[in-house]
């Protein structure tokens, strides 16, 4: 769940306990938070669940700062960096990379199988909430997080289809710009439901 930026979100985020948060730290998004809201918010966030800093055209030092103050635990890069950028941000701190893409036609495909990343992210068009095609993705060579266009009705079809190791939402959680506890609720719901059919599918086909 993307763009947290209030207590509010995080005490809803610690009822619900997904695995990862974002905060955002490009100052012209509407969901940015400064560096030290989100330190404060980290320290009431449930320990089981990860931070990701979500960047964009920043440098490698600042993000590698945050990680570092203990303010976020994974950087999330935007911005269609090279290699050599994520290689960069490597080096100056041990925290995961996710390197994010605008993955709409099976050319950018290779780019994104080819990152450095520990992990990557695929999505329409940067930060836009609309959907990709999502045919493109079927049988992607690695795993990958899903962005774009999510929200509680369609998550669960669109983890079916493709299987991402891991959904981002945002504004697919939101009522007039602020995160809704009750959207928050049922897009986790939907998630979950995904998940326990996927684990008892193997049971039901051996019997």
């Amino acid at each position: 769940m993307c763009g947290i930026t209030s207590l509010e979100d995080i005490n809803t985020i610690n009822e619900l306990l997904p695995e990862y948060v974002g905060f955002v730290f490009y100052e012209k998004s509407k969901r940015y938070i400064t560096p030290d809201k989100a330190k404060e918010l980290k320290l009431k966030l449930d320990k089981r669940i990860q931070a990701v800093g979500v960047f964009l055209h920043e440098k490698a030092e600042a993000m590698a700062a945050l990680a570092s103050d203990g303010v976020i635990d994974i950087i999330q890069a935007h911005g269609c960096e090279e290699p050599e950028f994520v290689r960069e941000i490597k080096k100056l701190t041990d925290v995961p990379v996710i390197q994010a893409f605008k993955t709409n036609k099976k050319e950018d495909i290779l780019r994104a199988v080819e990152s450095p990343a520990e992990y990557i992210l695929v999505d329409s068009s940067l930060g836009s909430g609309e959907m990709m095609d999502i045919e493109i993705l079927k049988d992607f060579p690695r795993p990958f997080f899903l962005a774009g266009g999510l929200n509680p009705e369609n998550v669960s079809t669109v983890i079916d289809a493709v299987h991402p190791e891991v959904v981002d939402v945002s504004s697919g959680i939101e009522t007039d710009g602020k995160k809704d506890p009750e959207k928050m609720r049922a897009f986790m719901q939907a998630v979950k439901g995904t998940q326990i059919l996927c684990e008892a599918l193997p049971f039901f086909f051996q019997q």
